[in-house]
């Protein structure tokens, strides 16, 4: 009995230094201390200096591309963004400037059967980067899933749905590649971040 509630003692006095020391180590890793300095704010999250409207703040930022497509489908793509976690991401606004309804052609979900059995979407649109001679398609989750805007099958005259696309990085020193979405023409587009 004594060897066990000694190595339980012990284990217990362990975690305890342990969790202490990993308490201590944080809080010095925090910059809680007060040196008197502001916290650096990164270019990327900065301000700007106020004469560009912010897409986020609900106004529309200058457009990166504007496509024409049918039934008077108008695809306005307003960034295409690098993020740390290794993929792109296409926002965009498709707006309907016909005079009817325009229902949504099933190209537009491409020809993969992992993808076209999870229904309506924009997974096939695809990123090229022509000097890395590679064509990015749009990602996919663990259920096969497009990671896309899904179940858009009709755009009422005059509305605007918001859509998204991820594809995978290209490399760093990629900064354009040509988006291309069955049924639109193809555009050229600076990655940002």
């Amino acid at each position: 009995m004594s060897i066990r509630f000694t190595a339980k003692a012990r284990r217990g006095m362990v975690a305890t230094s342990l969790a202490v020391g990993l308490a201590f180590g944080a809080a010095g890793c925090s910059g809680g201390g007060d040196d008197g300095k502001k916290p650096q704010t990164p270019a990327s999250a900065s301000k700007s200096d106020g004469s560009e409207p912010s897409a986020q703040e609900g106004q529309s930022a200058e457009p990166l591309a504007e496509l024409r497509g049918p039934d008077g489908l108008n695809l306005k793509i307003t960034s295409a963004q690098r993020d740390a976690g290794g993929f792109v991401t296409v926002n965009a606004e498709l707006k309907n400037d016909g005079s009817k309804d325009a229902v949504l052609s099933s190209q537009l979900t491409g020809n993969e059967t992992e993808i076209m059995k999870n229904g309506q979407s924009f997974g096939g649109a695809t990123l090229v980067d022509s000097k890395g001679r590679k064509r990015y398609y749009v990602l996919r989750d663990t259920d096969g899933r497009p990671l896309t805007t899904t179940g858009v099958q009709t755009v009422k005259s005059g509305d605007t749905v918001p859509i998204f696309m991820q594809f995978p990085a290209p490399p760093a020193g990629t900064t354009e590649v040509s988006f291309q979405m069955p049924t639109f023409p193809s555009a050229s587009l600076q990655i940002s971040g």
